[in-house]
This record gives structure tokens, C-alpha cells and sequence, in this order.
């Protein structure tokens, strides 16, 4: 899972990336391909 401060341009990386909001958290998750994932934020 990649952590970085801009998830803009990790969404365009493949078709099937979604960013969802979980617990503060902006995440960007992949159920086709798992190795696409990412997260932004803090980790309270």
C-alpha cells in the first residue's frame, strides 16, 4: 500500500480504483487488482 499526500493522480492508475473515505481516512482501493491500494492521512 502506497501512503502519500495526493490520491489525484493514484485513482487514474487503473480503471477500477475508487476513493472512499474510512475512519478520516481517504483511502483508494482496487477489488480487481489489490496491489493498486493507497492511503492519505493521519494515523490516529
Amino acid at each position: 500500500m502506497k501512503v502519500k499526500s495526493s490520491l489525484k493522480s493514484l485513482k487514474s492508475r487503473h480503471a477500477a480504483c475508487q476513493v472512499v473515505r474510512r475512519k478520516g481516512k481517504v483511502l483508494v482501493i482496487n477489488k480487481v487488482d489489490p496491489r493498486f491500494k493507497a492511503k492519505q492521512g493521519c494515523c490516529r
